[in-house]
């Protein structure tokens, strides 16, 4: 098992590292945005709040049942976030494009 240190304060003290400073390991490959800062997430947020809001303006007014009740209106929104997650595994998934610290595209 290879054991890679840092810096030398946290080498042991017998070992061939003891006073040789290492460079942090480079990256291979990108990562995909921080969630928050994609557009699925405020597409998401925003149809999940159209739902609620059609789920309370859809009454029984005119002597009609009330067609949008809360329960399927929860359940759309269980859907939804279980869309949300697939496709945001499905972006961590396909994000191993080589990276390169000198790359200046």
């Amino acid at each position: 098992m290879t054991t890679n240190y840092s810096d030398a304060s946290s080498a042991p003290a017998d070992s061939s590292l003891a006073g040789e400073v290492r460079q942090p390991t480079r990256r291979l490959s990108t990562e995909t945005k921080a969630s928050y800062k994609t557009t699925e997430l405020f597409a998401y947020l925003a149809v999940v709040v159209g739902v609620l809001l059609a789920s309370q303006l859809v009454g029984n007014e005119d002597g009609h049942d009330d067609y949008f009740r809360a329960d399927r209106a929860w359940l759309y929104i269980v859907l939804l976030t279980i869309g949300y997650m697939v496709s945001r595994g499905l972006a961590k998934a396909g994000s191993r494009d080589p990276y390169d610290a000198h790359d200046r595209r």
